[in-house]
């Protein structure tokens, strides 16, 4: 028996080939296999493809219920110092404006209230100065029967004596016709020998006994005449307008 000169390296690497050649020879039997196995109809193609099955998206216009948003963290607190800064800002400028407005209302009432002050002054200021000119220049009147009557009533109004314009004005045209020298010497008074005289036609007692103070004690002076005229008149019937037929 001839001895073998290999070494167990050498034994190992060619048994190693072996092995490789003898799996490559199996495979292409497998192969020669499977390609007579397929039918002579059917594709050749080496392409495989899978199908995937697909489905429909669906998409909805619902609002995501359960879910909340929000931001935490440094950020949520800087927004929220914003907010207060922003609302502390507000307040002071809306303080600020309602105590502008304030000041302009308080000024507005002491403008008015000073200006109500100098017109009240200004009208007592006028008062005053037409007292003044009225007590240096007293009123005058004409020299006729109504100048007769306006005066007798400025004098009558002092003393509180009634007595209207026309009251007085009707008496006196049926007494005398505005004539104040008038005297009637046929009545019984002129009998009795004290006549009546004057616009009103009064008797010299009655004239002396409802005499008006500041008035000449004249009976013809037409003023005079008038004023104790409706002096007794208001004595003895309430006033001179109440007298219609001899008194």
């Amino acid at each position: 028996m001839s001895k073998n000169f290999l070494t167990r390296g050498h034994s190992l690497a060619l048994n190693r080939h072996h092995k490789i050649a003898a799996a490559g020879v199996a495979a292409l039997g497998a192969a020669a296999i499977g390609f007579s196995a397929v039918p002579s109809n059917a594709s050749t193609s080496t392409t495989s493809e899978v199908a995937v099955p697909t489905a429909k998206v669906a998409y909805s216009t619902e609002p995501i219920k359960g879910v909340t948003a929000g931001i935490t963290g440094p950020a949520a607190g800087a927004d929220l110092k914003i907010e207060k800064i922003d609302a502390k800002f507000e307040a002071e400028r809306e303080a600020a404006a309602q105590a502008a407005a304030e000041r302009k209302a308080a000024a507005a009432a002491a403008k008015e209230k000073a200006e109500e002050a100098r017109r009240a002054e200004e009208a007592a200021s006028r008062a005053a100065e037409r007292a003044e000119v009225q007590k240096a220049a007293p009123k005058t009147y004409g020299n006729n029967l109504d100048g007769w009557i306006r005066e007798a009533m400025s004098i009558m109004k002092k003393h509180g004596i009634p007595g209207s314009y026309e009251g007085i004005h009707r008496n006196i045209i049926r007494e005398s016709s505005g004539n104040p020298h008038a005297i009637n010497l046929w009545d019984i008074n002129a009998r009795n020998g004290i006549p009546s005289k004057g616009l009103l036609q009064v008797i010299p007692p009655t004239f002396e006994a409802y005499h008006v103070p500041g008035t000449p004690k004249n009976i013809y002076d037409p003023v005079a005449n008038i004023t104790a005229a409706c002096n007794y008149a208001a004595d003895r019937y309430g006033s001179m307008d109440n007298v219609y037929s001899a008194y």
